[in-house]
């Protein structure tokens, strides 16, 4: 394989894990939020997932974003009778959003997204050296 191939693979997996950092942030950002109407139903996690694509123009598989699925888990109930969008037992659905969770999918996708980053340094460090070796 290529250098070339190599930069463009980890790329495509720097894209990927951007893509997901950005729906995790979103999941975050919505933990604690209600339904607007009363009888609505509250922000439902949003779960990404990823698809594997052959790339012709680098004639290597590389990996997409694939679809944003919802999460089909139950949401979560408090009690607050005060709260405009309670029903008439005065329970308020919450997000099935888990900021734990979050956080250590957080944690990974950066992980993996260092890692990609480090393939592309190194990459570039022995384009660098070839050429060092080239010139001299």
């Amino acid at each position: 394989m290529d250098l070339k191939k190599s930069m463009m693979i980890a790329a495509s997996g720097l894209r990927a894990q951007s893509g997901r950092m950005k729906i995790i942030a979103e999941n975050i950002a919505n933990a604690e939020s209600t339904a607007k109407v009363k009888g609505g139903e509250p922000y439902r996690r949003r779960i990404p997932t990823f698809r594997e694509v052959f790339d012709e123009e680098i004639g290597a598989h590389v990996v997409r974003q694939g679809r944003v699925e919802l999460d089909k888990s139950d949401f979560g109930e408090k009690f607050d009778p005060g709260n405009p969008v309670a029903d008439d037992r005065g329970i308020v659905k919450t997000p099935n959003v888990n900021p734990l969770i979050e956080m250590v999918d957080m944690r990974e996708a950066q992980r993996s997204y260092e890692a990609n980053l480090n393939v592309i340094g190194s990459t570039r460090r022995m384009l660098a050296r070839t050429l060092d070796i080239l010139r001299g």
